[in-house]
This record gives structure tokens, sequence and C-alpha cells, in this order.
């Protein structure tokens, strides 16, 4: 994998990315080229913008769509419905260049051309060539330990989690007790450099569970200097599952890693972003947030906005706001009360507007007063955060950043509704706080897109 602005991504989308934007830009040239019986000259006046608008948009319209996650893993008939729709979404910004610069844009029939063979292209691309494409760029990993962190490596069952490596297997040194496979363990009477060259390995992951009980310095130093990347498991886990297991997570690791501050550091950058975004998209939402009030009242009366009392930074108490989703009498004991599947409180508008996070634009407002940022960890209820940080390590640490609209842990994990997932939720969290920048929050905002057409997570 490759770490884009303190992001991981793996190379297989890098490079499927890379192929794709030619794609789209070869296209365009294309069906500009074959209008030119019509037109009688051909003339690359103006093309190359012409070429950046549709390629931009066509891209985005993919990424909103889930193109380019880590775990996007369909069938071929799906890989093409979800193709059609990126290009669907992809017509939007598109179209909105249109009505604001008409000049520099293709004319319909030479989009059309170039639509149907970006379309053809990519399809191909991705149903030939995705899978091979991992293959032939993964990485021979070798873990060196057998205990309890070296099976953590070993449960990496989902093939999302094992993109861009391939496992070896993992050395005994005669210091863990063994647990993981024994078909997979090697038992070396060589050295460790002697060992790597004879497997090909290219990276070397240490995961012994006490590194004091004579950890093989000198032989690991030696393979560095050799060119194999070592990492701990840790950062291996990090790097392959998108967030930071709390089982690895150690105190020395969260003061001298690097990360965990950007996101501290890089307020006011962030809260420009905030502005811009919450601005737009409510000028733009306005005539959805006037019809769902309407429709709303018409269902069950008044109230029409939901307050409710949430934890933001650094654990100061607002109130956020939402769109009434459930029945006037739903907490009529006043105790907090997890959502749950089928949840009989929820009305059939509310449970339409779940489903869209329709009932979530008002806390635009929010964001607007500066006790939410657009992307963050989601802010919880203060009954659910007193519970969950005495059951939960490190769970406070979700408060250094103002809470989110959206986040990592919305793209990556479904909606949340107990102890557990909010365990499993804080690491991505963490991942988000120790990896932050603006390019993943554009990246979260665009993935969020799929989350709400696809009714990821909702309840």
């Amino acid at each position: 994998m490759m770490k884009i602005f303190r992001h991981y991504i793996p190379t297989t989308l890098i490079l499927l990315g890379f192929a794709e934007l030619l794609i789209l830009v070869v296209s365009t040239y294309v069906g500009a080229a074959l209008m030119l019986p019509e037109r009688g000259v051909f003339s690359t006046s103006g093309l190359p913008l012409k070429a950046l608008i549709f390629t931009l948009g066509m891209l985005l319209g993919m990424v909103a769509m889930g193109f380019y996650q880590r775990d996007q893993r369909d069938a071929p008939t799906e890989t093409l419905v979800r193709l059609l729709l990126s290009f669907a979404v992809g017509l939007l910004p598109i179209g909105a260049a249109y009505h604001w610069l008409p000049g520099p844009l293709l004319d319909r029939p030479s989009f059309a051309i170039a639509l149907g063979l970006s379309f053809i292209g990519i399809a191909t691309c991705r149903l030939v060539c995705a899978a091979r494409t991992d293959a032939l760029f993964s990485r021979r990993v070798l873990v060196l330990g057998v205990g309890e962190r070296a099976r953590q490596i070993e449960n990496l069952r989902r093939a999302s989690d094992r993109t861009g490596i391939t496992l070896v297997g993992f050395i005994d040194m005669g210091i863990d007790a063994v647990v993981v496979s024994e078909p997979r363990i090697i038992r070396p009477n060589v050295s460790l450099l002697v060992l790597v060259e004879r497997f090909a390995v290219e990276e070397l992951v240490v995961a012994i569970d006490d590194r004091r009980n004579g950890l093989p310095v000198d032989e690991i130093l030696e393979c560095k200097m050799h060119g194999i990347r070592i990492l701990d498991e840790a950062a291996f886990l990090e790097r392959q599952l998108g967030k930071i297991r709390l089982d690895s997570l150690h105190p020395s690791g969260l003061i001298f890693a690097d990360g965990y501050t950007q996101a501290v550091i890089r307020r006011t950058e962030k809260r420009l972003l905030d502005i811009a975004i919450a601005s737009a998209l409510l000028v733009v939402a306005l005539p959805v947030m006037l019809l769902a009030a309407l429709v709303i009242v018409i269902e069950s009366g008044m109230p029409i906005i939901y307050v409710q009392e949430r934890v933001g930074l650094r654990g100061k108490i607002f109130r956020v706001y939402k769109f009434r989703s459930m029945r006037k009498d739903a907490e009529a004991d006043g105790q907090a009360v997890w959502a749950a599947k089928q949840d009989n409180r929820i009305t059939r508008v509310g449970n339409f507007m779940r489903k869209t996070r329709i009932d979530e634009l008002p806390q635009l407002f929010n964001v607007l007063k500066g006790e939410m940022s657009f992307v963050g960890p989601r802010p919880e209820r203060p009954t659910f955060v007193a519970e969950l940080s005495k059951a939960i390590t490190y769970y406070d640490l979700r408060h250094y950043v103002k809470p989110g609209i959206t986040g990592w842990a919305q793209v990556c994990y479904p909606y949340g509704s107990s102890i557990n997932d909010a365990r499993e939720k804080l690491q991505y969290d963490l991942y988000y706080l120790k990896n932050y920048s603006v390019f993943l929050d554009i990246t979260i905002l665009l993935q969020t897109v799929q989350v709400i057409l696809w009714g990821k997570g909702a309840r």
C-alpha cells in the first residue's frame, strides 16, 4: 500500500485509478475525433480542458459510489450497476459545468461517444484486470512470531484485509507460546536474513508477544539494512484494516507515534472547509428540508425538529438538531435507548429519512455554529458516553476533535447499537484522529454518497 497525505491506499486502487483516468481522457479525444466527418476539420482547441472536466466529473462519481474503497468486491453484475450509478452521479458536476461554462465542453454527440467508450473501457478494466493487478503487485510478508499478536494477523480473513500482501508464514523463534496454525510455522536453522532471501520476502512484521525476552535485534537490523521493510504488528494492522486495533494499542504508541494531533493543529483549515460545504449544502438542500418538515407535520404533527444533548469537543455538552423520525413518546420515560433494527418507535416518514440521512440535515446549523464539523466521530449522548468511557479504553480520545455529521467509522462500519459496536467504531475514529488530512476529509465526504445511496448502516 501507499500512504498519500497520511492515508493508506492500496497500490491496486492507485493503479486502477490511473488506468481509468487514462481511459476517460482517451475516450474524450476519440469522441471528438469520431465527429471529424461532420465537422470537416479536427481541432484540439480547448480539448484538454474539455477532457479535464469530463474526467474529473466521472472520477468524482466513481469515488462517491465506492469504486475506490478497499473493501469493494462486487460480482460482475453488481460492478456494472455500480459503474452505471457512478456515471449518473458524475453527470451532476458535469451538468453544473455545462450551465456555468458552456464554452469549454464537448458537444452532445462527442460527449455520448466518450461516455460509451469510457463505460466499456472501465468495465473491461474492472472485470478483467482488477484481481490480476492485486496479485501482480502484492508484497511477500513474513511474520516474526507465533503468539497472540501473530494470530491477529493470521485471522485476517477478508480479501480486503489481505489486499496487497501474500502471507508467507510465521517464524517461531522459541519465544512465544504457539497459537498460530502449525502448517504455517517456519522453524529456522539459518539466520533471519538467509530465511528472508530464501522466501523472497519484502516485508518483515515483528509480532512477538514479549519483545523483552530475546528479540533478535541484530538480525532484524541486518534485514533492514538489506532493504527489507520492517513493521511492527500494530502498524501493519493499521495499514491493512484502515483502523487502529485497541488490543494492539499501548500508551507509548499514543505518545510517541507520528500523528494524533493533525486534526487539532489544523482547526482553521478544517473550519473553513466546514463553513464552505455546510453553506453550499444548505442552499441545495433547502427544498428537501422544507418538504421533510411538511410531511412530518402531515404524518404526526409537531414538533418537526428533535433536539437532543450530545457530547462534543473536549466533553462539552451541546444540543444537536435532527428532523424528528420517531414517535413523540419514543422516550416517554426519559431513559436513553439504543436504536434497534425494525425499531417500532420510528415513523414511516422517519424510516425513509433515516435511510436517506435526510433527518441529519438540520445538523448543518450545528456545523455553522461551530459545535460540529462536517467530518468527525459521531457525537453520542451523555448517558452512553459515561457508559462507554468505563467499558472501552481510550474512548475519550475521540472527543479531542469536533464530532461530525459523517466520519471514517460511518463509511467503514454499519450502524452501531451496542458497546461492542462502539468499540469497533472507536478503532476507525482513532485512525481518523491519527491520520487526519483535508484529503481524508474529502475522501470521506465523497464515499458518504454511496453509503446514503446504498442505505448502509441506516437504522
